[in-house]
């Protein structure tokens, strides 16, 4: 990545290419792996973010015991770029991830969790 790119630049052209390949854009599933997992709808690339998620613990595991690390950033880069395919279908973006990763800076994972957990109870009273 270029110097004059930041990370959220290339997260929007991928999110872009992944657009351009939906079903109502002309994504062809003959000749796009994007096109065919859209087009075989949410079970199919939601399955693949199941793979890769465990591909991810596995390379972890792994380095614990001196593997390649090299491996933990090749299968996150699979994990998330099949999340990105399940943002596009559900009409979602990067922006709307990092906007949130952001609202959380500063709160502690574990004042996160309680503040969901309470947002939750008031839903289900509502």
């Amino acid at each position: 990545m270029s110097a004059n790119v930041s990370a959220s630049d290339s997260l929007a052209a991928l999110c872009r290419v992944i657009e351009s390949r939906l079903p109502q854009n002309g994504g062809d599933p003959d000749s796009s792996y994007v096109a065919r997992l859209l087009h075989k709808g949410p079970d199919a690339f939601l399955k693949k973010i199941g793979e890769e998620a465990t591909e991810v613990v596995m390379a972890a595991k792994d380095a614990d015991v001196g593997g390649d690390r090299q491996k933990i950033v090749n299968e996150v880069a699979d994990l998330w770029f099949h999340c990105m395919i399940a943002l596009v279908h559900y009409g979602l973006g990067p922006a709307e991830v990092l906007a949130e990763l952001e609202r959380r800076v500063g709160t502690s994972g574990i004042e996160e969790k309680a503040m969901r957990k309470a947002r939750s109870r008031e839903g289900e009273d509502s």
